[in-house]
């Protein structure tokens, strides 16, 4: 909704082979304001609002939708899943995704799949494409093609404990991943679920334990959904926020060649 830099033609680079070596989906922007995400999402109720960029990392704080007893609400949720029995919450800077394919069978997140699911809205991600061959990593901003949000399929976990010198508790948030459709698989070999506007309230229904039925509805999303543009290595620094992180700027064509 807030995407400054206008789309530009992409270029194709994807003529030669890559690998995969980085965690899926370890950047997002989120430039939508909490107004704007709450009409997007039916007219829910805003209970916290968290802070425009376009480079958010993992451990910052994150737009969440999910349901309350009494209400859907858009929440504000550290990014890197605290199971609720960790002795130290830096386990949650390691828990940032989770596969879709292995939710059910991992201690860590069972819980949380079947109780506690949630929604991360986001404008936008960062995909790092590796080289063979090259130290140096391509970057690529991947958003819809019409800038509406994308919505992650995500679950939470409630934390206690100390943390900062102080006892608090800490919603935390982990995004599910899934294999890539066509256009993800020329960058990487994973994508986060995205979630069509149907698929919203079943996923969101803390009352839906069915661990089947909840796993049908991770799959990867239309190409059409894709849009990969090349973008400068300045995304690399979790200290640039700028919009400037979104334009397009085509790489060194000798960083494809053998």
């Amino acid at each position: 909704m807030r995407l400054t830099p206008p789309k530009q033609k992409i270029v194709d680079l994807f003529g030669g082979p890559s690998i995969y070596t980085d965690p899926m989906c370890g950047r997002v922007v989120s430039t939508s304001t909490a107004d704007e995400l709450a009409a997007y999402f039916g007219g829910i109720e805003v209970a916290d609002t968290v802070q425009a960029s376009y480079n958010v990392a993992p451990t910052n704080d994150v737009a969440v939708v999910v349901d309350r007893p009494d209400a859907r609400r858009l929440e504000a949720f550290r990014w890197g899943l605290i199971p609720s029995w960790a002795k130290d919450p830096a386990i949650g800077s390691k828990m940032i995704n989770a596969r879709s394919e292995t939710v059910l069978e991992k201690p860590s997140f069972k819980s949380s799949f079947l109780k506690r699911r949630c929604i991360m809205p986001v404008d936008g991600f960062y995909e790092w494409q590796s080289i063979p061959g090259k130290k140096v990593k391509q970057p690529y901003f991947i958003s819809r093609p019409d800038e509406e949000p994308y919505a992650f399929a995500c679950m939470w976990s409630l934390w206690t404990g100390e943390l900062a010198g102080e006892t608090r508790t800490v919603c935390s948030v982990t995004i599910l991943t899934t294999s890539p459709n066509e256009t993800m698989s020329k960058i990487h070999h994973r994508m986060p679920v995205i979630l069509p506007p149907h698929h919203w309230d079943r996923w969101l229904d803390p009352q839906n334990h069915d661990g089947e039925e909840l796993t049908s509805l991770l799959v990867p999303a239309p190409n059409e959904l894709i849009s990969l543009r090349p973008i400068s290595t300045a995304v690399n620094n979790v200290r640039n926020k700028g919009c400037e992180l979104i334009e397009e700027v085509l790489p060194d064509p000798a960083l494809f060649q053998d």
